[in-house]
């Protein structure tokens, strides 16, 4: 019954998406500061297809952890063998899997937005919950006619097939969920941007209702990115972190568009400013995350991250992709004009310094953009052409570098109109640092020019992130500059980790007999032993390496060369030792005819900064949430006291005497 009361549940939160979109639509039929009698039924609807769609996927989840081969999903992506975390992974490293994740998520956060918010006008409310219940239905659609994650077989499995050998890993319980998870919070800033545009309430108030989505999208990306490039990292045995794979960009698109938005939204809360700024990169982010979805789900792409190859499929996520995007960009320019301008600031101001980077920022998107269907393009024309770092870290860096001078003196500016004059200082001893770093490292070796340019770069950013405390008393600081400035130095530290494994990396490819010895940096690493290994559902030939630094202590190293069975696949599984320096990274190869083992080892100084960072960056993302929410309750109390305030004086001049004549 499973398999039966799943599909039911789809099929009735389906049902309730068309409530919520039409009673929602009836809220714009409503004059200002009024209720339709039939918007009233949007949040409700609204939160029991948020119950609905997670029963079914909690249901979805059940059956892969008992296995229930009699469900095609199931016996096509999971074994009764395998370890239970794999069994419950496997619920979303499969097309249809995945998808429900997204709908259920979707759904959840839609269903929070209208049980909990209150601060948006119900005609703006309604609007917004009228456009996420047409976003959610698409997908239910898409779920429910073309990849249907209960589908019963005509007779159950004997066994089932298993799931990708390189989706076994623990990452792909992190990864995944924490990316689906950012990408339905830009379709909720999406809903409640176009709410907005429709009733014409672009303003501070709807943007404090809008940042907590988009920052709580932001982290939710910026960990799902880093997860997953750490994944890539030790699992694929390449040695990389990042190789600009057209699935990686599918990320890294609405994280970029994603970080303007969140700067954008700040402002127009803060300062009342950006507001068309603010509706176009909410629309542009959700256009991003759509894009990335038909990128990995219309078989256009081969990769490991590329579930989907059914051309009708990719033809149903194409078709979603230009409803929802074409319609919106068209509500933007019939609607954009009838948005008020903002107040207005100079070049010379923060606001400035975050519409510079903005523009900074959607040109490295513009760019990855290009580099990515660029590919797909020329393949309809039976041309091959490959895209990848020489072009993208050069492109990048143009618009890249920039944004991160801006982004060290942007802080210390004021709001509105400022004279770069009054931080002259400052400016000289970021210049400093940054020309020190660069010309010190460029006299120790040859290094390429980009890891200089970024170590310097890295060196101001580091400076710059704690200049705006200077002079301020720590403890009354407010927990959203706290944010600012853990994330901006996050970044500062994730540059250093990238600059360092761009110079510094040392590799060491060799053909090596048991007891012989080579050498990769301060590193000496002996093969001891290549003996055969059993996993619970693997077989692998795992090598004993023996690694000392300098003379000291051996350290052993096991990387491995697995063979699946369940589905066949083999996989190099590469070996870490973690230093505080550095990383020493081991791969083991075939046997050569003569007995010896290809063994490759790359020492990687302080390559664990990139994500070291990035658990910053999402830290200060956090402080920053709780630091505006407490700021936002803090003023809807001071508003409500003020309101009951008044109320009392109001009644005590009405009760007070007339005066005698």
């Amino acid at each position: 019954m499973i398999a039966e009361i799943g599909l039911a549940a789809l099929w009735l939160a389906a049902a309730l998406a068309v409530l919520q979109m039409v009673s929602g639509a009836f809220a714009l039929k409503a004059a200002e500061g009024e209720v339709n009698p039939l918007a009233i039924y949007a949040r409700p609807a609204a939160v029991v297809q948020a119950f609905l769609a997670v029963l079914a996927f909690a249901l979805l989840l059940w059956a892969f952890a008992i296995t229930d081969l009699s469900i095609k999903l199931v016996a096509s992506n999971s074994h009764s063998m395998k370890p239970l975390v794999y069994k419950l992974t496997g619920t979303w490293g499969n097309h249809e899997g995945s998808m429900l994740l997204w709908v259920g998520v979707l759904a959840a956060s839609g269903g929070l937005l209208a049980a909990f918010e209150r601060r948006l006008p119900e005609r703006t409310m309604g609007a917004t919950l009228a456009v996420q219940g047409f976003v959610a239905l698409g997908f239910y659609a898409f779920l429910l006619l073309s990849s249907n994650p209960f589908e019963r077989l005509p007779v159950p499995a004997m066994e089932g097939t298993g799931l990708n050998p390189l989706l076994q890993d623990i990452g792909l319980a992190i990864h995944p969920p924490t990316l689906y998870a950012g990408y339905v919070g830009l379709s909720v800033a999406f809903s409640l941007a176009m709410g907005a545009l429709l009733t014409n309430q672009v303003n501070p108030a709807f943007a404090r209702v809008l940042r907590p989505w988009v920052l709580g999208a932001w982290v939710l990306l910026t960990f799902g990115i880093a997860a997953g490039s750490y994944w890539a990292y030790y699992e694929l045995g390449w040695g990389g972190w990042w190789f600009w794979d057209p699935v990686e960009n599918a990320s890294l698109m609405p994280w970029l568009a994603a970080t303007a938005l969140m700067h954008s939204v700040s402002v127009l809360a803060a300062r009342d400013a950006l507001r068309t700024w603010t509706i176009m990169l909410g629309v542009l982010a959700f256009s991003m995350s759509m894009l990335g979805t038909f990128l990995v789900r219309s078989g256009v792409l081969t990769s490991v991250h590329a579930f989907a190859v059914d051309p009708e499929r990719g033809a149903f996520i194409l078709v979603l992709l230009l409803l929802y995007i074409g319609g919106a960009f068209t509500i933007f320019a019939l609607r954009a004009g009838a948005v008020a301008e903002g107040k207005r600031f100079s070049f010379s101001s923060r606001e400035g310094a975050l519409v510079f980077n903005n523009v900074m920022l959607s040109a490295i998107l513009a760019i990855v953009l290009l580099g990515t269907l660029y590919p797909l393009v020329t393949e309809a024309f039976d041309v091959r052409v490959s895209v990848g770092p020489p072009y993208f870290n050069p492109a990048s860096a143009i618009f890249a570098v920039p944004m991160f001078l801006v982004m060290a003196v942007g802080p210390l500016l004021r709001w509105k109109e400022d004279k770069p004059a009054r931080i002259q200082f400052e400016m000289l001893m970021l210049a400093a640092v940054l020309i020190a770093v660069i010309a010190v490292t460029a006299m120790v070796g040859d290094y390429p020019f980009l890891p200089l340019l970024g170590l310097g770069l890295a060196a101001a950013l580091a400076l710059a992130s704690f200049l705006p405390l200077r002079g301020r008393k720590l403890a009354r600081v407010p927990l959203a500059t706290w944010g600012m400035v853990l994330a901006h130095f996050g970044v500062a530290v994730s540059l250093f980790g990238m600059a360092c494994e761009g110079a510094f990396s040392q590799e060491r490819l060799a053909a090596v007999a048991p007891g012989g010895t080579e050498q990769v940096g301060d590193f000496s690493f002996t093969l001891q032993s290549v003996t055969p290994v059993a996993g619970p559902n693997w077989t692998a030939l795992e090598a004993r390496i023996a690694v000392s630094r300098d003379g000291g202590e051996p350290v052993i190293l096991v990387p491995q060369a697995r063979n699946f069975w369940s589905p066949q696949q083999s996989t190099s599984e590469s070996a870490l030792l973690t230093r505080w320096d550095g990383q020493l990274y081991a791969v083991l190869g075939n046997q050569a005819a003569d007995g010896r083992w290809q063994i490759r080892m790359w020492w990687k100084p302080f390559v664990t900064f990139i994500w070291y960072g990035a658990l910053l960056i999402s830290l200060g993302g956090i402080l920053a949430i709780v630091g505006r929410v407490r700021v936002d309750v803090k003023r809807r109390h001071a508003s409500e006291v003020g309101e009951e305030r008044r109320a009392d004086l109001a009644a005590l001049g009405a009760a007070a005497p007339v005066p005698a004549e």
